[in-house]
């Protein structure tokens, strides 16, 4: 069976190499890639020595260990990562706040702690005296959840500088299992100053000692680079019978990995509603700033969540150069600073760089005669938007992908909010099924 699978991210790439180990004949693989180079949105770059994420900090960690070892051993073993202890802390003024924010009540000045904390609890007595379900939209269920008071000093600033819009156009769905349910009793105890972990998740993470967060997909690559073709986009997918044609090439079966609002661009005959459903689904982009700093050292911490407009456009700085040695140049350090705009708009213009540099000095994280240079990336995929028509717009986009007959896979070739791990799972279970059709021929 041949296979053309859409895109060389991390999906593709990961989905390539199971068949193969599955004993799918690799001849038969083909990997359609419209950049340069492979990888997705785990790409990194180098500057004058200084490695950064393209799309954003990234770390390795899964709760399914077997998933994570094969990602690790596909990277070239342990020996090719550094282990991390996660330190994630949020610049609150001028002083360091635990994560998550409820677990790091005791952290702030008197008057905030008890803004927060009097309101926590208010908010927890009222879902238990009425029972209600939570709100549908983003900008309820944080007071609904939280109250006034975390909602005030960090919930709803640093959400909006993440989504760029009313947070009441955004639904409460995309939380669940993301954010943190601190119990009562841990808040109380966290706001008298008695120290609660909360969310313990990626509490350890691996990141590769070379070549930035790519160093995974470039283990990948390496593996099925044969069978890659770079620097060729997708320009006409077809079907006619059993028979599908990519670029006029013929195939047995299609994975797209593509992001789905730009599949009807190249793909003949999808039905218009689901056409225009895969057109509109919300994202936002990405601006990713490298700065280069003259430095020895930062703080060991791993990345720091910025809620105040004060502390100027980006929503999230990484300790790049924490995360691995290689990252920067001996005796300098380096950040990662993240910025996003609604996708498909303009980016921010070159007056980004002063504005994040300048809210980072206010916040007290750097001196701008420590910046030796800057470096951007703008992305167009980055975060799946939650709008309220979603799931409506999802369903009718998945239905008509699979009343044409294509498997679709990633966190943008379906609209899933997956992690890289996730990804990987996803194209293990398709391989799978892909093993089984070409062995049953059913």
């Amino acid at each position: 069976m041949k296979i053309a699978i859409l895109g060389a991210g991390v999906s593709g790439l990961a989905l390539a190499q199971k068949l193969i180990q599955g004993g799918h004949d690799r001849a038969d693989l083909t990997l359609f890639e419209a950049s340069p180079r492979a990888g997705g949105l785990c790409a990194s770059k180098t500057v004058d020595g200084f490695t950064y994420d393209e799309t954003g900090g990234h770390v390795l960690f899964s709760k399914d260990k077997p998933v994570m070892e094969w990602m690790i051993q596909e990277a070239g073993g342990h020996d090719a990562f550094h282990e991390r202890d996660r330190n994630t802390k949020i610049r609150f003024e001028d002083r360091w706040v635990h994560y998550p924010f409820e677990n790091g009540l005791g952290d702030l000045p008197d008057q905030a702690n008890f803004e927060c904390l009097s309101g926590y609890i208010k908010a927890w007595h009222a879902r238990q005296v009425s029972g209600e379900d939570a709100p549908a939209d983003f900008a309820a269920w944080i007071e609904w959840r939280f109250g006034s008071g975390i909602c005030d000093h960090f919930m709803r600033p640093y959400n909006e500088k993440i989504w760029k819009r009313d947070l009441a156009e955004v639904t409460s769905g995309w939380v669940a299992g993301r954010v943190p349910d601190a119990p009562i009793d841990d808040v109380l105890r966290a706001s008298i100053g008695i120290r609660t972990e909360g969310y313990t998740h990626q509490s350890i993470f691996y990141y590769p000692k070379q070549g930035g967060f790519q160093g995974i997909t470039d283990g990948l690559f390496a593996s099925v680079q044969d069978r890659v073709r770079l620097s060729t986009p997708v320009t006409s997918l077809t079907k006619r019978g059993e028979t599908y044609k990519v670029n006029g090439e013929e195939f047995d079966h299609v994975v797209n990995t593509v992001p789905l609002n730009l599949v009807p661009d190249f793909c003949d005959s999808l039905d218009a509603d689901g056409a225009d459903a895969m057109r509109n689904l919300a994202n936002n982009q990405i601006s990713c700033m490298l700065l280069a700093l003259d430095r020895e050292e930062h703080p060991p911490l791993s990345w720091v969540y910025l809620p105040h407009h004060s502390q100027g456009p980006a929503n999230r700085i990484t300790y790049m150069s924490n995360y691995a040695t290689a990252n920067a140049p001996a005796g300098k350090t380096s950040f990662l600073c993240e910025v996003t705009s609604p996708g498909g708009g303009a980016y921010p213009g070159p007056e980004l760089a002063d504005e994040v540099i300048d809210g980072m000095a206010r916040a007290g994280l750097l001196r701008k005669e420590e910046v030796l240079f800057h470096d951007r990336t703008d992305t167009r995929w980055a975060y799946i938007v939650y709008d309220h028509g979603f799931e409506a717009k999802k369903a009718a986009a998945l239905a008509s992908a699979a009343d044409w007959g294509m498997d679709l896979l990633g966190r943008f070739g379906r609209y899933e909010y997956h992690n890289s791990d996730q990804c990987v799972i996803q194209a293990t279970a398709l391989a799978g099924r892909l093993l089984e059709r070409a062995e049953t021929g059913r």
